[in-house]
């Protein structure tokens, strides 16, 4: 198999897990009264370091803007994300969790800790090295940041 036949598996392995992990992802963090979408969002709000806008959301998490705000209006309808006023932007709000956001963030997370834990061992590190590189190299060679 040549090195660009690889490259195109591998491409459609990760849409493939993609569509899994989103499918799997939502059975998952239900319990929670989330999607795998509103799990993204409050993610990329809770591992930012300052409140972020939804630009901000849709560049760290790869999405389309449109795509967070859809999020962004249920998440604040449910009481688990406040908008807060941008200084920057008066028409572009930032974002913070709720403490009933922070809640289910952290009860979802707690639970994926647990099931990472249970999977790891079918991985090596040095395979988990390598595919964090791949994609890495991959994301940056179309345009994206490497994943920190």
């Amino acid at each position: 198999m040549t090195k660009s036949a690889k490259l195109t598996a591998v491409a459609l392995s990760v849409f493939r897990l993609n569509g899994l992990l989103i499918e799997w992802g939502n059975t998952f963090s239900e319990p929670h009264g989330l999607t795998s979408a509103r799990w993204q969002v409050l993610g990329a709000i809770a591992m930012a370091t300052e409140a972020p806008s939804i630009p901000q959301i849709a560049d760290a998490m790869g999405i389309t803007r449109q795509a967070v705000l859809k999020q962004i209006n249920v998440l604040t309808g449910d009481g688990l994300v406040d908008a807060l006023p941008n200084p920057a932007h008066k028409r572009s709000p930032l974002y913070a969790l709720t403490p009933r956001g922070e809640a289910a963030y952290q009860a979802v997370v707690g639970q994926w800790q647990q099931h990472v834990r249970e999977i790891a061992g079918n991985f090596s590190s040095a395979d988990l090295d390598a595919a964090i590189r791949v994609l890495s190299a991959m994301s940056s060679a179309h345009g994206a940041d490497a994943p920190a």
